[in-house]
């Protein structure tokens, strides 16, 4: 796809400097994602001594599941919310915000993090890691493109491979596509791992009835409480940090609350 687009905007000599791109991303997709969704979240290793019910609880979840004991992050954020990342089970991260700490009762803090842990188990996190990773280049090289073509820095003439207007118009193009694009990529990775993972996650903690209330008290306080958060981060998060109404709720990363309760208390653990 970035070579096609590089071949249209401006011809073969970016092409190939897309190709590499295109290389590059999946190289440092696979590798270092986990890093990438930690930077964009802002997440900080949470030391056991400050959390040690939450230790307790995720290396519970951990044996049930098989699982080596992943590391345990912090996201400084008031809003109540939890993802967890990683290319595989043994280089796993969970990340917690603050505001989850703070919200939920015991119960619904164990149904997150079981849900979390089921990620892992379903081999969720490298997929949805390097989606974010994915998402975050396409649009990077969306604003790279838009200030290129404000400077004038994609023109060029035939002899040098350029296309004229239709590279033009591929700029122009690109630049409305590609947020859309990054938005379709995460869409396409979390809504049906979402409800797997609710499932596994039921399951892994005994009951389903504690992540099912705790799916209810973080879509109202995600409602209330904004997230500073990366868009190319949001489908990592159990629910959407970013919060739309009317038209935006049909393109949300997530599928909604409301169904995800229902498919959980319609469970007979």
């Amino acid at each position: 796809m970035l070579v096609l687009i590089g071949g249209l905007i401006g011809g073969a000599k970016l092409a190939w400097i897309f190709f590499l791109i295109a290389l590059a991303m999946n190289f440092f997709g696979y590798y270092y994602s986990d890093r990438v969704a930690i930077a964009m979240t802002g997440s900080q290793p949470l030391p056991e001594e400050r959390a040690p019910e939450i230790y307790a609880m995720v290396r519970r979840l951990t044996q049930r599941a098989g699982l080596p004991m992943p590391r345990i992050y912090l996201t400084p954020s008031p809003q109540p919310n939890a993802f967890a990342t990683g290319r595989n089970p043994a280089n796993a991260v969970v990340a917690v915000t603050q505001g989850l700490l703070q919200l939920l009762d015991r119960d619904e803090v164990e149904g997150v993090l079981a849900h979390e842990v089921a990620h892992i188990k379903n081999n969720d996190i490298l997929i949805g890691s390097v989606a974010a990773a994915l998402a975050g280049a396409i649009t990077m090289i969306a604003n790279m493109l838009q200030w290129s073509l404000f400077f004038g820095g994609l023109r060029s003439d035939d002899e040098e491979g350029g296309t004229g207007i239709l590279g033009l118009l591929g700029t122009l193009l690109m630049i409305v596509l590609a947020p859309i694009a990054a938005m379709l990529v995460q869409m396409a990775i979390s809504r049906a791992r979402e409800y797997q993972a609710d499932a596994t996650g039921a399951r892994l903690a005994g009951r389903p009835d504690g992540l099912a209330s705790a799916l209810l008290k973080l879509e109202r306080a995600a409602a209330r409480v904004p997230m500073q958060v990366n868009p190319a981060t949001s489908h990592l998060f159990i629910v959407n940090p970013l919060r739309g109404e009317a038209i935006a709720a049909l393109f949300s990363t997530h599928p909604p609350i409301a169904e995800r309760v229902r498919r959980l208390q319609m469970m007979r653990i």
